[in-house]
């Protein structure tokens, strides 16, 4: 599994490279730079928690993607987001090479700070629930989880996704690719609808769970 984890992180890392700096055309891309930093580190530290406290997570969460779902709509899904994550991390490239955005370095930095914050949500939804697959499905003995974020949100690791997708264009520069993040955000809703009918009809106790906690994305909003 080591090797399985290494060579997944090693690609997320490698594809994001690729997309930022063929697009931009040069190395001379300091926010690029921070971004892998930022991004790369998070991932590595919650890759390396998990690996400690919960390496069967782990090992649930390396079968992901469309061709990982068990559902139609769910690859579906899945192909809708991988198409706009692309784009997402695309543009800023384009942005710098072309000079589309003026993204003050202030606003830079403040936006690679929310993308930590968004990871370390991700990081409290691991460490709530071992039975955050990377797909749509109820592994035997799964239970309802209620606490931490959970008694917050129905969909916490859905909102820290988001987060961390909202900030980067803008950690990256580049005003244009915020709306990249639409086709994102339309994706999680679908999925997290199609989710939800799913949980209900597989999870027992998920209807009274929902029952409990009325917010699935923001609380006090949706």
């Amino acid at each position: 599994m080591i090797w399985r984890t290494l060579a997944g992180y090693l690609a997320l890392l490698l594809v994001l490279a690729v997309c930022l700096f063929v697009g931009a055309g040069t190395l001379e891309f300091w926010q690029a730079w921070l971004y892998l930093l930022v991004f790369g580190g998070s991932s590595a530290a919650i890759t390396l928690f998990l690996w400690r406290a919960d390496p069967e997570l782990l090992r649930r969460r390396l079968d992901a993607g469309p061709v990982s779902e068990p559902t139609r709509t769910q690859q579906i899904i899945q192909s809708v987001a991988s198409v706009a994550f692309i784009a997402l991390i695309t543009v800023p490239g384009l942005d710098r090479r072309f000079g589309w955005s003026r993204v003050p370095v202030q606003v830079t930095i403040v936006a690679a700070a929310v993308v930590v914050v968004g990871f370390y949500v991700v990081f409290l939804v691991f460490r709530a629930n071992t039975f955050t697959s990377a797909t749509v499905e109820v592994v035997q003995g799964q239970q309802v989880v209620s606490t931490g974020p959970y008694a917050h949100v129905r969909h916490p690791m859905y909102s820290g996704a988001l987060l961390i997708l909202l900030a980067t264009p803008l950690a990256l520069g580049s005003w244009w690719a915020l709306l990249a993040w639409l086709p994102m955000l339309a994706a999680i809703i679908w999925r997290l609808e199609d989710e939800e009918r799913y949980l209900l009809q597989k999870l027992p106790g998920y209807a009274e769970y929902r029952a409990m906690v009325r917010y699935r994305l923001v609380r006090g909003v949706w």
